[in-house]
């Protein structure tokens, strides 16, 4: 595998120096203009250049949804056999009978997986940068099990309001009774779907670096760029960045399945290198994604679990010295949503706001916010890409 990856590495660094118009092209050249294109687009943002940002964002989407109409288009069989099955599964879901208590159930279950799924995936992919879900939905949602758990000695919460709302069932368990497996199997379906959506999530940069190298074609993305940069310094890399990418280049690269599994069973924010490298080594698709599902799914979410119960648990750990006074406004916030478990309706919860929660509702705002901002200005950045790529080719030509 890594003699491979060398004999790719001098096939590229031959192909820069490819014959233009009679000329050698420098490579120190070809690098310098990539780079003053790279700081081009980079400087396409709505905060700089607000106007440009939104006219290649709209010009993006169009042009986004021509290719798949062209390509839809060229699926004829494919979109006819998909309209056929939806319309029979629409002409189900309405039309009354005895199987109606089977599709309510079904419709429930698919709603329920389909939720923690997608929010696992705008977790894993994004357009410039993910949408930080565990903090927002699936840490929140561990956190108020385990606090409920606790609180009504039981995890059998009346169905419905759960899990839209949880309040204590009317038979109270026995003080002690509740174990942390209770707990992880409460939750374990929201927590495995959100996995599998993450695992999803980590395909397109696996793709995109195994197309590039069946092809031979020059990468069209940033990242792989990078990386193939990073093979050529390998042995020159010298700050934390740089040999914390190796480290983790090297264990997926060596020690193959169990290397992706153990990058995927811990929060790894370089786990993007860890799929371009699989896809540069052509690394088998099952190896790689089943080790990122078995990671992310199943190992890496029970480790989560546990370090939410530990948290909201009757006696968390406490920090020595400062312990005292970062607990206050937890206790106090944690006080009042144990207050509303025991109401039964809206009327006469405790309506009383500590600054925690406030807190942490504008946080979720602003950091949905700045997702939304950040796939504006990297739709932008790809239209300003494809500008320049169609000036590269139109200079090659005369």
């Amino acid at each position: 595998m890594a003699e491979n990856g060398k004999n790719c590495d001098q096939r590229r660094v031959a192909m820069n120096k490819e014959q233009h118009n009679g000329n050698f092209t420098d490579p120190s050249s070809v690098n310098e203009k990539k780079r003053r294109e790279r700081e081009e687009r980079q400087n396409i943002v709505l905060w700089r250049q607000p106007l440009i940002t939104l006219q290649y964002f709209s010009l993006e989407i169009l042009v986004i949804l021509k290719e798949w109409t062209s390509k839809l288009w060229h699926r004829q069989s494919i979109v006819v056999s998909f309209l056929l099955l939806l319309a029979v599964l629409i002409a189900t879901y309405y039309v009354e009978g005895a199987h109606q208590q089977y599709v309510q159930r079904i419709e429930k279950q698919f709603l329920l997986y389909a939720y923690w799924i997608g929010l696992g995936i705008l977790s894993s992919v994004g357009l410039g940068t993910g949408l930080h879900t565990f903090l927002l939905y699936l840490g929140p949602h561990i956190a108020s099990v385990t606090l409920a758990a606790y609180e009504c000695n039981s995890v059998n919460f009346p169905e419905p309001p759960y899990p839209d709302q949880i309040i204590c069932p009317d038979e109270e368990g026995t003080e002690g009774t509740i174990s942390l497996w209770s707990i992880i199997s409460k939750v374990r379906i929201e927590a495995c779907m959100w996995g599998i959506g993450t695992a999803i999530g980590e395909l397109p940069p696996y793709f995109m670096a195994r197309a590039a190298r069946l092809s031979g074609a020059e990468p069209d993305d940033e990242e792989y760029q990078e990386f193939e940069e990073m093979l050529e310094h390998a042995e020159s890399a010298q700050d934390f960045a740089s040999r914390a990418k190796l480290a983790v280049q090297n264990l997926v690269q060596k020690v193959g399945f169990f290397g992706i599994l153990a990058c995927a069973s811990i929060p790894n924010p370089l786990f993007d290198l860890a799929g371009i490298t699989c896809g540069h080594f052509l690394v088998p698709f099952w190896t790689f994604f089943g080790a990122t599902l078995i990671g992310k799914a199943i190992i890496k979410m029970h480790i989560q679990d546990v370090g939410r119960k530990l948290t909201f648990s009757k006696h968390p750990l406490a920090v020595p010295g400062i312990g005292p006074s970062l607990q206050k406004p937890f206790q106090e916030y944690l006080e009042a949503q144990r207050q509303k478990l025991h109401h039964k309706s809206e009327m006469g919860t405790p309506q009383g706001e500590n600054w925690l929660s406030w807190m942490f509702e504008k946080l979720v705002v602003v950091m949905v916010c700045y997702f939304i901002l950040s796939i504006i200005n990297s739709m932008a950045q790809s239209y300003a890409k494809r500008i320049q790529q169609r000036l590269n080719s139109e200079e090659k030509t005369k």
